[in-house]
């Protein structure tokens, strides 16, 4: 897909897409203003949010696609709004194997030029994704020439521009941790996925180190190791670092993210049905290199390190059992209540590391953890662990920006009261109550008192339907969010 401002005209597109807003439905076109207002007294369009009504017209000795998509009444308009538009009329011009597509960005007073078309950039590139490379029917998918214009402006301006290419950058960056997500998990495993981010670094332009298994062992990163030795497959620990602001190095900001490229709950093992997307229980760590393409890409003037701590979680003679009580890289003591409780003992030696070795200030890990989240808050809602209120206001405000839905979770210490352990420091789960807070607090006995985000993504990494700006599969939840969370500390 190629999106520019103008590249195309009204009348030389083959789909023209209309944002319209209840109650003014025109625009300058004399002729389109007479099928509006056909669709509006046969009651087919009114421009309220979400709907959308097709119809045709002659135009430069061919016959164009008009699209007009709603977007309810102007004092209600948001971003997600435009968003949620955008990927309707992508969709629906897709449908009709339409190809040279002009976007006409609406007009309203209560959000800026720049903020629509970067808004209008990202969702149609996210609109435009697909997933069938293992398909061998699969047509193949026609290239899309997207024109961005609003009307009285011809020529894009240096701010217009850039919107654009931050808008496409942004879509790139989810949709990198989309196809992670959505690859099996014989293709996706811990050294590919570990080339990947060394792929994805050398064009983004951050550094990637990996360590082996031996370097793991010799970090004393013993949650992390207990949980890998299942597989034949070697662990990796994986290091991104991207230094904006080098007049600053003491300032890091650290993401973790989980990287199990698969579960199957090792000795406490999955039922069958639940096992067969775990594919995707490494949604955290393909979120944290998605956000870093973007972060580097973007030249933010800021520091941040990310870190991966990569493995499968499987059965085998060499497999930890329940029972047993394992070491961490922070020398605390942990019984294994529950093996399917992994996650958070890779997270804690990542944690753990990145604070001692890569000097991070704050955290936030991210980590498809727990199915109690899926439980409380679907695929709509991301769960947060914190110990700092003013981070995860920091957080929800970013989010309230870019669209994915935060949720803060209580973090009273009679919770800390399950994870209690007998004869150890902690045990690694505290039962069916309370999972996903308890499990936060968990890896909370690990930051040391740093501010820390704990993002429990299980249910927004992966959606089981497909949407106005993605398909089934992975979501790239909540890349935009770090993104914009970073692009506001950026000096």
């Amino acid at each position: 897909m190629s999106i520019n401002y103008r590249s195309l005209t009204c009348s030389t597109a083959d789909a023209l897409v209309i944002y319209l807003l209840e109650g003014k439905l025109q625009v300058s076109n004399e002729e389109l203003n007479k099928n509006i207002k056909f669709a509006e007294a046969k009651e087919l369009f009114n421009g309220k949010n979400g709907e959308v009504y097709t119809f045709t017209r002659p135009s430069d000795e061919t016959i164009q696609t008009v699209v007009l998509v709603g977007l309810g009444k102007e004092e209600e308009l948001n971003l997600d709004k435009v968003r949620e538009a955008t990927g309707k009329g992508i969709k629906k011009i897709k449908e009709l194997g339409l190809t040279n597509i002009f976007l006409r960005v609406p007009h309203t007073e209560n959000i800026k030029l720049e903020e629509l078309i970067k808004a209008m950039a990202t969702s149609a590139e996210l609109a435009n994704y697909t997933f069938n490379k293992y398909k061998t029917d699969a047509k193949e998918e026609k290239e899309l020439n997207v024109s961005i214009s609003r009307c009285g402006i011809k020529e894009a301006t240096k701010e217009i521009e850039d919107a654009i290419n931050e808008g496409v950058e942004i879509a790139k960056g989810i949709i990198i941790a989309r196809n992670l997500v959505n690859e099996p998990s014989n293709v996706i495993y811990p050294e590919t996925l570990a080339e990947a981010a060394v792929n994805v670094g050398k064009e983004s332009g951050f550094e990637v180190e990996v360590h082996g298994v031996e370097e793991i062992k010799a970090l004393k990163m013993e949650a992390f190791y207990n949980v890998a030795k299942g597989s034949s497959k070697e662990p990796k620990l994986i290091v991104m670092r991207y230094f904006g602001d080098k007049d600053n190095k003491e300032t890091v900001l650290g993401l973790v993210g989980k990287g199990l490229t698969y579960d199957s709950g090792g000795y406490s093992l999955k039922p069958s049905n639940s096992m067969k997307d775990m594919k995707s229980d490494m949604g955290g760590a393909a979120s944290v290199i998605g956000a870093m393409s973007i972060i580097a890409k973007r030249g933010l003037k800021l520091n941040v390190v990310a870190v991966v701590a990569s493995c499968e979680n499987l059965v085998s003679g060499n497999a930890y059992k329940p029972g047993e009580v394992i070491g961490s890289m922070a020398g605390k003591t942990i019984e294994v209540d529950n093996t399917d409780a992994e996650g958070r003992l890779t997270l804690v030696d990542a944690i753990h590391y990145i604070i001692t070795k890569e000097n991070a200030n704050e955290v936030i890990d991210l980590a498809t953890l727990t199915g109690a989240a899926l439980v409380a808050l679907g695929e709509t809602t991301t769960a947060v662990v914190t110990n700092n209120d003013e981070f995860y206001n920091e957080l929800k405000s970013a989010s309230e920006y870019t669209g994915d839905k935060m949720w803060q979770l209580p973090a009273f210490d009679d919770y800390k009261k399950l994870i209690e352990s007998h004869i150890a420091d902690l045990k690694n789960s505290g039962g069916r109550y309370a999972g996903t807070i308890t499990a936060g607090l968990f890896i909370e006995a690990f930051v040391q008192d740093k501010p820390w985000l704990h993002l429990d993504i299980a249910g927004t990494a992966w959606t089981s339907s497909n949407s106005n700006l993605g398909v089934k599969g992975g979501t790239g939840a909540p890349v935009h969010t770090l993104y914009e969370l970073a692009k506001r500390r950026s000096k």
